[in-house]
C-alpha cells in the first residue's frame, strides 16, 4: 500500500511541476515598425557655462523593414530635416542611415536622422537618444505610435 501511495503522489508532483510557469523569462522586447509622431528635442549644453540650450521641434517618423525609414518634420524651417533611408535594429540599439545626409565642412544647427540612438519601445511609447561624447549635445526623441 505504501509503495503505490508512493508512487501516485510522485505521478502527482510530476505533473503538476510541468503546469508551474517560469516567471523569471523575460519576454522578447518588442521592434518597432509602423507610424510615430511626437516631440524631437536637440539639447546643447554649453561647455563653458553649463547652461543648457533646448529647442523642440514635432516630427513624424515611419518605420518600414523592407523599405527603411522616413522622417518628416512639422515645417521646413524646423531644427531638424526631413530625412530617409534604411535602418538596423540590434538589442536596445538603432542605426538610421540618412541618404540625404552629405557631410558637409561648414557647421548647421539643422539636423539629420543618422548614427546610432540607444532606444525604449514597449509597443506604443517609443523614445530614442543619441548623446555626444562629452555629454554637451543630446539628440531625443518622444514618440507615440500611431498604427
Amino acid at each position: 500500500m505504501k509503495q503505490k501511495l508512493f508512487f501516485v503522489l510522485a505521478l502527482i508532483a510530476a505533473l503538476a511541476g510541468g503546469c508551474v510557469s517560469n516567471k523569471n523569462s523575460a519576454p522578447a522586447p518588442a521592434i518597432p515598425s509602423g507610424t510615430f509622431e511626437g516631440l524631437f528635442r536637440r539639447v546643447h549644453t554649453s561647455s563653458k557655462n553649463g547652461v543648457r540650450d533646448t529647442v523642440k521641434a514635432n516630427v513624424q517618423l515611419v518605420l518600414n523593414k523592407t523599405s527603411g525609414f522616413t522622417l518628416t518634420p512639422d515645417n521646413t524651417t524646423s531644427i531638424i530635416v526631413a530625412s530617409h533611408g534604411g535602418y538596423v535594429i540590434e538589442s536596445t540599439y538603432i542605426l538610421f542611415n540618412d541618404v540625404t545626409y552629405q557631410v558637409t565642412t561648414g557647421t548647421t544647427d539643422k539636423v539629420h536622422l543618422t548614427g546610432t540612438y540607444q532606444y525604449y519601445y514597449d509597443g506604443k511609447v517609443f523614445q530614442m537618444a543619441n548623446n555626444s561624447f562629452l555629454d554637451t549635445l543630446s539628440l531625443q526623441f518622444d514618440l507615440k505610435k500611431q498604427n
